[in-house]
């Protein structure tokens, strides 16, 4: 049975084995959880489905969620696939990413079904990106299902080490490991080695150090979901650039110590408490007085 709770240990355990990260993901959960391997695949085969569900239905909804804040999104930037040659500047791939992701997140605004992957407020990044990577460059969805236990592993570790919640870490805490999954699973789905992985998911998650969880209203609508889009393809350039050959000057690990230290040193006013940041513009209490009423001390 594979044991590890670092990045390091993951990724020795991988190169020993002379498997694929995913390989090694599989195999302890198949273990921890009692199920055969088949199972377990069978399992996040079904999280893959619902994660395309959530996409096809989000790309072609233009409803606005429950709060008015935000919905129709996802359609806008889906039909930028479809212009005139040269109107989008990131290309059809990550223009498909990043409509991705909105589509899910606009979603679980909608209050329908989607994967927490690692959160509510961070579903659409991990979906988002391997949406993309399935439609322009890899058809099966076998290699999609294994690249989501890669995600999955990451996830874990970097929730096991520091922290997954906004309420706790910020929202670096919640899109930065949703970040660092989706680049993980991305750069071994290009056939990238385990250290390459490990380093795709440190040279994400660095780059969204510090940013705060500051949800307009407390809703996580505004700017969470837009933020998904972005960060889809942020994954997408963390990624191309660890299969490039870039490492992290600061290994993986230490990133993750560095993100929750900076998390504990967060202001309460930017851990999803709706005190602080945008949410404290004169709009964002506009919006929320216009949502809930006046609020009386």
């Amino acid at each position: 049975m594979y044991d590890f709770s670092t990045i390091a240990e993951l990724t020795a355990e991988a190169e020993k084995a002379g498997l694929p990260i995913s390989s090694i993901v599989i195999s302890r959960e198949a273990n921890e959880s009692q199920k055969t391997y088949d199972e377990v695949v069978a399992q996040m085969r079904h999280s893959w489905h619902t994660m395309k569900d959530a996409i096809d239905k989000g790309i072609n909804n233009p409803q606005k969620s429950v709060s008015g804040l935000t919905g129709g999104d996802a359609p806008k930037i889906y039909s930028m696939l479809n212009a005139s040659a040269g109107k989008s500047y990131l290309g059809e791939l990550a223009c498909c990413a990043c409509a991705g992701a909105v589509a899910v997140a606009e979603v679980s605004a909608g209050m329908g079904r989607i994967v927490a992957c690692p959160t509510a407020g961070s579903c659409g990044i991990v979906p988002g990106a391997l949406y993309a990577a399935h439609r322009y460059k890899i058809k099966n969805d076998e290699p999609i299902v294994r690249s989501l236990f890669t995600a999955a592993g990451f996830g874990m570790i970097i929730d096991e080490m520091a922290c997954i919640a906004g309420a706790e870490g910020g929202c670096q805490a919640e899109c930065g490991t949703a970040a660092a999954m989706a680049a993980a699973a991305l750069t071994e789905l290009a056939g990238g080695n385990p250290e390459a992985v490990a380093h795709a998911a440190a040279l994400a998650l660095k780059n969204l150090l510090g940013l705060a969880c500051d949800p307009v209203a407390g809703l996580v609508e505004v700017p969470c979901i837009k933020r998904n889009g972005f960060i889809a393809v942020h994954a997408l350039t963390a990624s191309d650039m660890a299969i490039s050959g870039i490492r992290s000057v600061i290994p993986p690990d230490e990133v993750v110590m560095a993100m929750k230290e900076i998390g504990d040193q967060l202001p309460l006013a930017l851990k999803e408490t709706a005190g602080g940041g945008l949410a404290a513009t004169p709009t964002g209490r506009r919006l929320k007085e216009q949502i809930f009423g006046k609020q009386t001390e």
